[in-house]
């Protein structure tokens, strides 16, 4: 059967996903489908599945394949209804990104054209108060994007007071991190912290009147974002997942291929930017010593744009939680990628 012509003109519908009940507005869409610019007959990977907008998206712009990798289980199972649909285009794979090369050779694949990442919790995860992700609506203190592991209520519960301040503060950048684990600290010797309203009720006791500049107020910051975030990002190590997905793309995609990454805070966007401007040889920090040659690697990427590409305020107005959203796009060069490079030279 002949292949259909790809559609460059792709435009979303509006809450664009599967058949599923859940309402899904993927962030930056129609940007991050013009990046990745997807082919008939070429193969992406939406490393991030979540509710599969961006992933059905890829599947109806043009006759590709598309391998969609989760870690939560859940989407995995809400996603199979999109997977029925197109059952030779779309593999589901349960796992991280970060290991992308291993669960693409599961599907006999060792390059792809493009990988798509949307970092951090999925709407299926923080519109669910069962996961506990969100302070918006009460539940249980969880946060696992993998439903496995120790959870948010086990940290907040254990943790030494000097320690969670520091976490609270490194992946949070919350300049109150001190005053707010003092006060986790001393709320749990009454009783465990085991809810999200609970944790974000102690918060905002002593970091709500702090918090209310006239900026903080413009952006509608809850006083507990920062913290729910740090503990998100501490449970489900995402930084250091980023990392390996950053490498695992590197090693996949193919010369000319394509990859785009949309962050929604500053941990992630500056992880994402700093590799980006290293291995495009963007890099403008310098050195004021001569670099050795055989030290100096080849260009792995080439930067689509210099600038993080930001959500319209048509699109903000539409869904406000694209209002914090960064997408940074690039295309692979021919040149070896440098994690292959430096396990060479370690042989």
């Amino acid at each position: 059967m002949a292949r259909a012509a790809p559609r460059h003109d792709y435009k979303p519908a509006e809450n664009a996903v599967t058949d599923n009940a859940f309402s899904h507005t993927p962030v930056l869409l129609e940007a991050v489908i013009e990046a990745l610019s997807p082919k008939s007959g070429k193969v992406y990977v939406d490393g991030t599945l979540g509710a599969g907008g961006y992933t059905k998206a890829l599947l109806e712009s043009s006759d590709c394949i598309v391998v969609g990798i989760d870690r939560d289980p859940y989407a995995i199972s809400y996603n199979k209804v999109l997977s029925e649909r197109y059952p030779d285009r779309l593999h589901l794979i349960c796992g991280h990104f970060g290991n992308m090369n291993a669960h693409l050779s599961t599907c006999g694949l060792s390059e792809v054209d493009g990988v798509a990442l949307d970092l951090g919790v999925s709407s299926l995860q923080i519109d669910n108060p069962d996961r506990g992700f969100a302070f918006s609506q009460d539940g249980p203190l969880d946060m696992r994007m993998s439903q496995s592991g120790e959870t948010a209520s086990e940290i907040v519960n254990s943790l030494e007071q000097d320690d969670l301040a520091d976490l609270i503060y490194k992946y949070g950048e919350e300049r109150l991190s001190k005053r707010i684990a003092r006060a986790i600290v001393s709320a749990r010797k009454n009783e465990p912290i085991v809810t999200t309203s609970r944790l974000a009720e102690i918060i905002r006791s002593v970091a709500g009147s702090q918090n209310r500049s006239r900026r903080n107020k413009l952006n509608r910051i809850d006083p507990a974002t920062r913290t729910f975030q740090a503990l998100r990002i501490k449970i489900n190590d995402e930084i250091n997942e980023l990392q390996l997905g950053l490498n695992e793309a590197e090693k996949v995609i193919k010369p000319g291929g394509r990859l785009a990454i949309v962050s929604f805070h500053s941990l992630e966007d500056r992880k994402v930017k700093v590799f980006l401007r290293q291995r495009s040889g963007n890099d403008h920090k310098g050195s004021r010593h001569r670099p050795d040659p055989k030290e100096v690697k080849e260009p792995t990427w080439r930067l689509l744009k210099k600038r993080a590409i930001q959500p319209t305020e048509a699109e903000i107005s539409v869904n406000p939680r694209a209002r914090s959203a960064r997408l940074r796009i690039a295309e692979r060069t021919s040149a070896p990628s440098w994690s292959s490079l430096s396990q060479e030279g370690q042989k």
